[in-house]
């Protein structure tokens, strides 16, 4: 895979990822409702802070691995191959009937509050940390510097969010009961069950080349 291929390919990915509805798009939608708009971008800075603490990680972990041993590398590829199968399944198979954003408690404190409020939301997520290990080491091409193609790759995943989060705050109310939609969310939930399935058989196959 080239750098243009695993961008590409990365971007679709996460793409889908940032319209799929969860506890980011929740955190983002309350403090609209309640807190203003510009605690609520303070709240998407946060989480996309947090989301680039997590790529870092994930990238410089994975490069750690490669470095010390093609083994452990390989195990890493396989628990992120049936992680992405298993997720994969459980959202085509056991789609959400639905999503709460959750407006009733106000979300309080200034601005430095609303960011840490969303950075620690996305840290203390533990889901956010295993999809990120899992999934982001396998856009990154080989021969590729691990630090800083894997801060590249974050890095689009957290303009895509900041844009999505900008047009979320726009139209808080027009925005939140299509999320809230049962056949949307089903639909979105299936959509990215399919794109995990297959980028957990695209690492399957790489294995076994």
């Amino acid at each position: 895979m080239t750098a243009t291929q695993a961008l590409l390919a990365f971007g679709l990915a996460a793409g889908l990822l940032t319209l799929t509805p969860g506890l980011d798009t929740a955190l983002v939608l309350r403090t609209a409702a309640t807190g203003g708009p510009r605690r609520a971008f303070a709240a998407a800075v946060g989480i996309g802070a947090g989301c680039m603490i997590w790529g870092l990680a994930a990238a410089c972990g994975a490069g750690a691995l490669l470095t010390a041993s093609t083994l452990a590398y390989g195990v890493l590829q396989g628990a992120g191959a049936a992680y992405l199968l298993w997720l994969g399944i459980g959202l085509i198979l056991r789609p959400r009937q639905g999503f709460e954003a959750d407006t009733a408690t106000p979300a309080g404190g200034g601005l430095s509050a609303a960011l840490r409020r969303g950075l620690l939301t996305n840290l203390l997520n533990p889901k956010v940390g295993v999809f990120y290990i899992s999934f982001l080491p396998q856009f990154i091409p080989h021969g590729a510097p691990p630090a800083s193609f894997g801060a590249l790759l974050a890095g689009l995943h957290v303009v895509m969010g900041l844009v999505w989060s900008s047009l979320l705050i726009a139209a808080t109310v027009p925005l939140s009961g299509l999320l809230q939609r049962p056949a949307v969310v089903r639909a979105l939930d299936r959509i990215t069950g399919g794109v995990f399935i297959a980028f957990g058989l695209r690492l399957v196959l790489d294995r076994r080349g």
